[in-house]
């Protein structure tokens, strides 16, 4: 009863001083007299460019706060979800449901006539309005904090659930945290309790639920939602407000309630508002290279139809989209999603788009990499920010408990205090960033993109040198490089000194038997539960130790002897590094043997074997999806071949074509490989042409594009796998991967041709123009598919038709998606 009557008065507390301050002049007229109009940088979809259907009611905008921070805005018409991302330096979501009084989803729309940024203080505000026709609306499930939350609610269709104000949702840690401080010992809560700013475990309880409140006037009515972090530094607001001659708003027990006085359209003012750090966005004029914008000016020049019209409204719309997704502390890897940097979106991204690029956006991505790099050299793949960093923080806090009662209990008084130390020293910096270094195949990435920079001949030595002494952290960022170069030449050297396939980059185990998908198929089914996968060890390792023979004789071209990067990093001395820093010719030796990891890959199947396992395929599939398929798939009476997606614990292939040949065929000189004689050009045609092979037999469907996978050789297992998660299955097609095959190709017909655009030699004229028939068959296809600017799309049979569709949780805007500026960029270079 005491504990009760405490909540209570603390609640009413709270409320009075959230009151007071909006009082005080939160809002007041002249601030928002001073606010600056806004209008959308991008909108999706958008008439003439997108096919509003295959959005399947969803639609999206992206518009700047005050300080030029990204916030996207999503409206789920199927499920009534409106949500505000903020893609600021906490990645934070402000988000609720709206129903009509039948349960059901109104039409909505956005309004941006009026919509403004401001300031307010430490806040920043955006503000602009929902549309919705002339009937009841409930307001509901109100949930702010990391956009991860708001992803896992609607991973758990939470948002989908009855109508409250509050969403009720809560994540575990928080309440085991709470029990766990309210159990301390009166001293050390305290203590615990002060690094919260906190008198009371019930004044933390409070700020897991957001403050409400109505306030009216007689012109407006307003709900207001303001929601605390855990550690009590910051906060987010939603505001709701109406018109009171046109609207009626009302906080029923269940919901919001906003009712239309007369027969006009309900419009909604949403305000949100955060105190989060702000990034700093990359200037426009900083991101594009000279020759882009060049080329780009003179396309919008000489456009003349209503085609070429169209090309370079894409063009400015993907340059756009890299405009919102750029800040001086991190590429972001796509919105809404993928916010939070990942290193591979990046790297990728930034190898793909060397020549659309400025050096500056090459140094502020290798900068923000080598600041995140782990002890051991290792890329983040991922940070956890904001409310995200407070939630995994008080996961490890809990963990320190836990072992702090348990020592206590065995009489262990040393133990248990080296466990209590730490976990108070969590609780003072629960917002610091927690970094994501699981990833494997970014490890190898990174060299790659290091390489193209240091070679680069329009960046002076002066320059580059400059940018390596610099501090990346506690250290140079040269020290940090060196470390990652060290972490490959050790992790690559045991197959090096034993080549068989046990010895290969291989994937973690997890508990229950899998492997941990550590490369750019990272969903549960992504490399049909393999332990090595093809696209780490054929591809990125080799690619990285060529990489490195770069970088060590450019670093001698930046004037760094062997005595000055012993000193960056003393660790390097004696190591297998230190043996190829002074003997290249090791090291050329090592990508000679890592180049052979291919043959453990490699897949051949006879006509008969072809055909027993497509038969199994066909009749294993539903019976329209068979149906279809029976009548378009030709199976030819011909051996084929193609690189296994990845081998079993055993080293065995796991028999699935896939695109990650792309990769091969984006980085590998192989044109220039066979005019020198090393390998035939049917070598390289035989690992290709599963790309346009048709499914199910290849990859290609025709009208969508080259699927990222086929499973029709693999086991049975796998295919249910692939039923149940769709993600890197044989439904879809992936953006990333389209690009980097055109860009493939593109680059072996270059490397084909002289100055003067002939062919070199008239051995290749097959060669090049069975190249030329497959990019434009590849092309037309995703062309036609109507989605190739999204991240991923699939497809749908209906009838005998096949039919491309969106798929649902692909981001709006994905950074190695944008690389099609490369790809048309690179077509006019040809």
């Amino acid at each position: 009863m005491i504990k009760n009557s405490c909540v209570d008065i603390l609640r009413i507390f709270t409320s009075l001083i959230f009151w007071q301050i909006l009082i005080m002049g939160m809002f007041n007229p002249a601030t928002i007299a001073m606010a600056q109009e806004i209008f959308p940088v991008l909108q999706f979809p958008e008439q003439g460019m997108d096919d509003p259907s295959a959005y399947q009611g969803y639609k999206t905008c992206f518009l700047r706060d005050s300080q030029g921070n990204t916030v996207q805005i999503l409206v789920n018409q199927n499920s009534g979800r409106v949500v505000n991302l903020w893609a600021d330096a906490a990645n934070e979501s402000i988000s609720f449901t709206v129903r009509d009084g039948g349960g059901r989803t109104p039409l909505l729309a956005f309004d941006f006539e009026h919509a403004r940024a401001f300031s307010e203080g430490t806040k920043r505000y955006i503000e602009y309005r929902l549309l919705a026709p002339a009937a009841p609306l409930h307001i509901g499930l109100v949930l702010s904090g990391s956009m991860r939350k708001e992803r896992d609610f609607q991973y758990q269709s939470r948002h989908l659930g009855k109508l409250g104000i509050e969403s009720g949702y809560i994540e575990n840690e928080f309440p085991e945290t709470l029990a766990n401080i309210a159990k301390l010992a009166a001293p050390e809560r305290q203590r615990h309790l002060a690094l919260l700013h906190a008198s009371r475990v019930e004044e933390l309880w409070l700020r897991l639920k957001p403050t409400v409140a109505l306030r009216s006037s007689e012109d407006q009515s307003t709900v207001w939602i303001e929601q605390a972090t855990f550690d009590g530094k910051n906060s987010l607001v939603l505001a709701l407000q109406v018109d009171n001659i046109q609207n009626k708003l009302d906080i029923e027990q269940e919901a919001i309630l906003v009712s239309p006085v007369g027969e006009r359209p309900i419009h909604l003012t949403v305000r949100v508002g955060t105190d989060a750090p702000a990034l700093t966005p990359v200037k426009p004029s900083e991101i594009f290279s000279s020759s882009f914008a060049q080329f780009y000016e003179a396309k919008k020049r000489a456009a003349k139809s209503d085609v070429e019209r169209i090309s370079c409204q894409w063009m400015e719309r993907h340059m756009h989209g890299m405009e919102l997704l750029a800040s001086q502390e991190k590429i972001m890897a796509g919105l809404p999603n993928f916010a939070t940097y990942f290193g591979r979106d990046t790297i990728m991204s930034a190898l793909m788009l060397e020549d659309v690029w400025s050096p500056d956006m090459q140094e502020y991505v290798i900068a923000g990499i080598l600041r995140r790099l782990s002890p051991r050299g290792e890329v983040s793949h991922e940070e956890s920010l904001g409310g995200q960093a407070i939630r995994e923080n008080l996961r490890q806090y809990n963990r320190l408990i836990t072992d702090y009662w348990a020592q206590q209990d065995a009489g262990n008084t040393r133990a248990a205090a080296s466990s209590l130390a730490p976990a108070e020293d969590l609780l003072g910096k629960l917002q610091e960033t927690r970094e994501d270094y699981r990833m494997l195949d970014d490890d190898f990435q990174f060299p790659v993109l290091m390489a193209r920079y240091l070679v680069r001949p329009d960046i002076s030595v002066e320059r580059k040198r400059a940018f390596l002494l610099a501090k990346g952290g506690h250290d140079s960022r040269l020290a940090r490089l060196l470390n990652n170069l060290l972490y490959i030449a050790q992790r690559t050297h045991p197959y090096v000194k034993h080549p068989a396939a046990k010895n290969l980059i291989r994937f973690p185990p997890l508990s229950d038997g899998r492997f941990f998908p550590g490369s750019w198929r990272d969903s549960g089914a992504g490399y049909g539960n393999g332990c090595f996968a093809m696209d780490v060890n054929v591809v990125w390792t080799v690619q990285a130790l060529k990489s490195l023979a770069k970088i060590v004789a450019a670093l001698h071209d930046c004037r760094f002897g062997l005595q000055e990067l012993e000193e960056a990093l003393p660790e390097i001395r004696g190591s297998v590094l230190h043996v190829y820093a002074e003997n290249p010719q090791a090291l050329q030796l090592t990508i000679q043997t890592w180049q052979g990891a291919v043959k453990h890959f490699a897949v051949r199947m006879n006509a008969q074997e072809l055909e027993q396992r497509l038969r199994a395929k066909l009749d294993w599939l539903t019976p329209q999806e068979r149906a279809y398929w029976q009548q378009n798939v030709i199976i030819p009476q011909r051996e084929i071949a193609f690189l296994a997606l990845s081998l079993d614990a055993e080293g065995q292939p796991i028999p699935m074509p896939n695109t990650d040949i792309g990769s091969w065929l984006f980085l590998e000189d192989l044109t220039s490989q066979i005019l020198q004689g090393k390998i035939e050009s049917e070598e390289v045609m035989e690992n290709i042409r599963i790309l346009v092979l048709p499914y199910p037999v290849g990859l290609f469907l025709r009208g969508l594009g080259p699927l990222v996978v086929n499973d029709a050789y693999a086991s049975s297992a796998i295919w249910e796998k692939y039923r149940r998660d769709h993600y890197h299955s044989p439904r879809v097609v992936w953006g990333r991967e389209v690009n980097l095959i055109l860009l493939g190709l593109r680059r072996q017909m270059r490397a084909a041709m002289d100055d003067k655009g002939c062919i070199k030699d008239s051995r290749l004229v097959p060669y090049v123009r069975e190249l030329e028939a497959m990019l434009a068959t590849i092309r037309t296809a995703v062309d036609a598919s109507g989605l190739k600017h999204n991240e991923l799309w699939s497809y749908q049979i209906v009838g005998d038709k096949l039919l491309p569709v969106r798929y649902a949780s692909s981001c709006d805007i994905q950074l190695w998606n944008l690389t099609d500026l490369a790809v048309q960029f690179s077509a006019v270079r040809d």
